[in-house]
């Protein structure tokens, strides 16, 4: 028994190092099935500009002092960038809403652990549902 050790584990090692075998024919994405955001949700909408292939894309909305420090958040989303435009929708409740703070909604762009893009603050000053457009991402500092 003790020969074929050796043997079984040099099989299970090529199996595991092998690729893993391509599809027979392309899957067709599904179609995008617009969810209804719930009656007590708001949400911002909009898309993101072309955020690279692989990336891990983190959108916030966030309560911040005076220092453009982060207090409070209200609502986050993480999406995964394709290298094309990149459509979000991030709810968040309105009655968690500061009145006459300042709400911002931010974004960062990672890639293999490394901060590559970012998007300049926006302000967002009612708790009410809005469709941003397309939101352009600046290179990271």
């Amino acid at each position: 028994m003790r020969p074929y050790i050796p043997l079984l584990l040099a099989g299970l090692l090529a199996a595991c190092s092998s690729e893993p075998p391509a599809p027979a024919k392309p899957v067709a994405p599904s179609p995008k099935v617009e969810a209804a955001t719930p009656a007590h949700l708001r949400e911002l909408s909009g898309v993101l500009q072309q955020p690279p292939a692989g990336s891990e894309v983190e959108l916030a909305l966030l309560q911040v002092d005076g220092r453009d420090r982060p207090l409070r958040l209200l609502g986050s989303q993480l999406l995964n960038g394709n290298g094309d435009p990149l459509p979000f929708r991030l709810l968040f409740n309105p009655e968690t809403f500061p009145r006459g703070e300042r709400v911002e909604l931010r974004a960062r762009v990672s890639q293999s652990g490394r901060l590559i893009q970012r998007l300049n603050p926006l302000l967002i000053t009612q708790p009410e549902s809005r469709a941003l457009g397309t939101l352009q991402l600046v290179p990271a500092p």
